[in-house]
């Protein structure tokens, strides 16, 4: 068993619920922290691999609530086009991906979110186990879920919603796989959710299927709600509801769901959410591609509602999500410092450990996985320093980030990656990429193709 001793460290604490710097020592042990003595004396350490901390900071890794891995494969094509994102460019592209191009996406995606000081990603899509094993080798903290749906969602695209079971079942048949594949696997590194696409694509039948699923093995929830405008129309002209209504009709709400973006909730849905302990995935940066995500936030903020952060499509860097979701989320008391860097912080960390029902990460205490994230004290982004939260949250970004570490491994030290070799990544990444885009223009589906810069 490894140990380590982080000396001469400043770091983050949550012993007060909200982050605050404090200076000691780290002392790891295998996968935990298991000491934060602030002075050092006689030899209780001296079996510990001594690591100077001096020009560092070390904070709790942030944990990516909702993000799509595989779909890094539009990063700069969809944020510039009209039209319907998600069943015109979105679900294709995941259906056109080839197994090992899936993986080669997912590979660069971990090495991002790597280099971006996130520890943990949570990443329902669809042929999950085709790139679920590139995840793993990259000693990532995961959340895996195979995205269900029973409307025939490579149709929707043209228009059309048409529900069938056996086209349900496969991805009930899916995550079935997934959980006894994965569920636990690598010392319980990795868990597998529960996903329920969205309310316009899943019927009762789908979510008493997978609220069963759920129950039957204890697992975590996330569902799309009131994402875009053919959802909301979608659901209105099936059930005469809102999407929120829809799901809390069949039971669907409750606080170990996690349900993402409310872009389209009315202050009803966002008063019952609430009531019912439902969490908001908020993914500020991808919403806001054409302009200021516009949910309903200030009656979120008022309703108490629980939030946590994601970077959704096309990125894996969190700093967008939290300095996105501050400048959006302050605006909805027009021009206001509430929320506070430290509550936006707490959406990455804290917050996003519960959503997730683990309370051993997100924060730095004794018995806490050793999920860590080292910033350079020294960099001129974070300076000068009078609050370090703050300038974190207002101005980091993944070049401040010089290690990261998972169950006390580094997944990258002093800024090189260890699990990934990042050219290959990038390569073989560039490559599933351009082959994607060639077969998705040679089948004509009649909605524009993004510019692409000569080769």
């Amino acid at each position: 068993m490894t140990r380590q001793l982080l000396r001469n460290a400043t770091y983050i604490s949550h012993d007060s619920g909200l982050p605050e710097v404090r200076r000691g020592h780290i002392a790891i042990e295998g996968s935990r922290i298991v000491a934060l003595p602030e002075t050092l004396a006689g030899s209780e350490f001296e079996a510990f691999e001594p690591l100077d901390m001096s020009d560092k900071m070390v904070s709790p890794g942030l944990i990516n609530a909702h993000t799509h891995s595989v779909l890094l494969v539009l990063r700069g094509t969809v944020e510039d086009i009209e039209g319907n994102l998600v069943y015109q460019y979105m679900v294709p592209a995941s259906y056109l991906l080839e197994p090992g191009e899936r993986a080669a996406i997912a590979r660069l995606a971990c090495a991002e979110a790597i280099r971006s000081g996130t520890t943990t990603l949570v990443d329902p899509l669809r042929h999950v186990a085709d790139y679920a094993p590139a995840m793993i080798d990259s000693g990532l903290r995961l959340w895996l879920a195979e995205s269900c749906a029973d409307a025939v969602t490579t149709e929707v695209g043209s228009g059309t919603y048409r529900f069938d079971r056996a086209f349900g079942q496969t991805f009930l048949d899916r995550t079935e796989a997934l959980i006894e594949r994965f569920h636990g696997a690598e010392d319980d590194r990795v868990r597998v959710m529960i996903s329920a696409h969205a309310p316009d694509n899943c019927s009762p039948w789908m979510l008493r299927q997978l609220k069963d699923l759920a129950r039957k093995h204890g697992l975590r929830r996330t569902v799309h709600l009131s994402q875009i405008i053919s959802e909301k129309e979608q659901v209105e002209a099936l059930h005469g509801c809102t999407s929120t209504e829809y799901l809390d009709q069949n039971d669907f709400l409750g606080d170990d769901l996690i349900a993402v973006h409310w872009t389209f909730c009315n202050e009803s849905d966002v008063a019952r959410l609430a009531e019912t302990g439902t969490w908001l995935g908020h993914c500020p940066s991808s919403m806001s591609a054409k302009g200021p995500h516009p949910l309903p936030m200030r009656a979120i903020l008022d309703h108490g509602v629980k939030i946590v952060l994601g970077t959704d499509n096309m990125t894996e860097d969190m700093f967008h999500a939290m300095k996105l979701g501050l400048t959006l989320h302050r605006g909805a008391y027009q021009r206001s410092v509430t929320p506070t860097p430290g509550q936006v912080f707490n959406y990455a960390t804290l917050n996003a450990a519960q959503a997730l029902d683990r309370p051993d990460i997100g924060s730095i205490a004794v018995g806490q996985k050793a999920d860590l994230a080292m910033f350079n004290l020294y960099a001129p982004a974070l300076n000068p320093r009078v609050s370090l939260v703050s300038n974190i949250v207002h101005y980091g970004h993944p070049g401040t980030v010089t290690d990261t570490m998972v169950d006390g491994r580094f997944l990258m030290r002093d800024g090189v990656l260890t699990t990934i070799d990042e050219r290959a990544a990038v390569i073989e990444a560039q490559q599933a990429t351009d082959a994607m885009w060639q077969r998705f223009g040679a089948e004509e589906r009649g909605v524009p193709l993004p510019a692409t810069d000569p080769r």
